[in-house]
């Protein structure tokens, strides 16, 4: 099944795909490799998600903020690319959660975005390569930022 068949079997709603914030391309393409800058998680209202994990939000708070990322960037992908059905694959996700010293479960809460990518675009192409790190800090104290890289078809 396609990426865009996926989103409406799964009744998912993409928030608006989000303009830079600063002095960088949403995306760039170099051959068959979309290398999508870091994204935060923006909701369908334009409002970004906010809050350290380990303080202000649980760690389930801050997998459903990742899912939220996940969504912002496949927005990222469909407005820049026009179909999310030109993406091949998922190479590489570099997650990065706000949160506090103490805090060691960053992984589980990067999979929210990279379940998503499986579901959207299947376990064997929707899973890539990962890291997933804790920051002292995210502008805007956002939750969760996420970059990632993308093989076209």
């Amino acid at each position: 099944m396609s990426a865009e068949a996926k989103l409406v079997e799964l009744n998912l709603s993409l928030p608006p795909a989000p303009a830079p914030a600063g002095v960088y391309k949403p995306l760039v393409i170099s051959g068959n490799v979309v290398f999508l800058s870091g994204h935060g998680p923006v909701t369908l209202d334009g409002t970004l998600l906010t809050g350290r994990v380990g303080a202000d939000v649980d760690k389930d708070q801050g997998k459903l903020a990742a899912r939220q990322v996940g969504l912002t960037m496949l927005a990222t992908l469909k407005s820049q690319l026009g179909s999310l059905d030109k993406v091949a694959r998922v190479l590489k996700v570099l997650g990065m959660v706000n949160a506090t010293p103490d805090f060691g479960e960053h992984p589980y809460v990067i999979n929210g975005c990279s379940e998503l990518f499986a579901d959207v675009f299947g376990v064997e192409d929707g899973i890539g390569s990962r890291s997933a790190v804790g920051m002292g800090s995210l502008p805007g104290n956002i939750t969760v930022e996420i970059e990632a890289q993308f093989e076209l078809k």
